[in-house]
């Protein structure tokens, strides 16, 4: 009998009973989802956005060719592993450990009937430009100028002012004050604050990127790693 067919016993310890039911559900949901479907795919994300990603949730519901539908997986790393298995001995289908091992960080599940090429070229096109949010890392210098302020109606000084910008009116126009002809908003590298956030959104300036990035790929025991991808 294949291994995903064996009867395995879940250990969740330090979890009240309730818990504990809702946790096995979720790895038997996700088991069952792995038997179902021909490939699993481990991928990772950046700059998790809800209403992006639902979008990705609705493409892979979407029936393919042949009529499957594909489940996208998002949740606690530990009960992901669990549900895969971490060693020859509990894991759920051969080489499924190798998934689970790499199970680490904001990551999510896609188990599907799609082709390889249809999923790789998905993942592969998925960029899309957002706004940063605050604590992200600045992915460039952004200087504004005089002429970018001046658009801005004057009732805006104190608002500016607010989020850190030292602005002022000059000659019915917003200016920078002391005669700058630039401020710098964001150095790359640095850290960015809520109010240099709020900033880019009044410019139009994005700064961060939503993308997924696979990690690896599982098939009937065969396990790839995209490292060099």
């Amino acid at each position: 009998m294949p291994k995903s067919r064996r009867s395995k016993i879940i250990s969740l310890t330090q979890t009240s009973k309730k818990n504990k039911e809702h946790k096995v559900a979720i790895i038997e949901n996700l088991r069952d989802a792995v038997n179902d479907h021909d490939y699993l795919y481990l991928f990772k994300f950046e700059n998790m956005r809800s209403q992006k990603f639902s979008e990705v949730r609705k493409y892979f519901r979407e029936p393919d060719m042949e009529g499957n539908t594909s489940k996208v997986v998002l949740g606690k790393n530990k009960l992901m592993q669990i549900a895969l298995g971490r060693t020859p001995e509990d894991e759920h289908s051969d080489n499924l450990r190798h998934v689970s091992k790499l199970i680490s960080g904001n990551v999510g599940l896609l188990m599907t009937s799609r082709s390889r090429k249809d999923v790789e070229s998905y993942f592969k096109t998925l960029c899309e430009e957002d706004y940063a949010r605050s604590g992200c890392v600045s992915e460039r210098t952004i200087i504004l100028t005089n002429d970018m302020i001046a658009t801005y109606p004057v009732s805006m000084v104190e608002h500016f002012r607010k989020l850190g910008l030292p602005v002022e009116v000059s000659v019915g126009q917003l200016r920078f004050t002391g005669g700058q002809q630039e401020y710098t908003l964001c150095k790359e590298g640095s850290i960015l604050s809520v109010e240099q956030c709020r900033l880019l959104v009044h410019f139009g300036i994005k700064l961060s990127n939503f993308k997924l990035d696979l990690i690896c790929r599982w098939s009937n025991g065969e396990f790839e790693s995209y490292a060099s991808w």
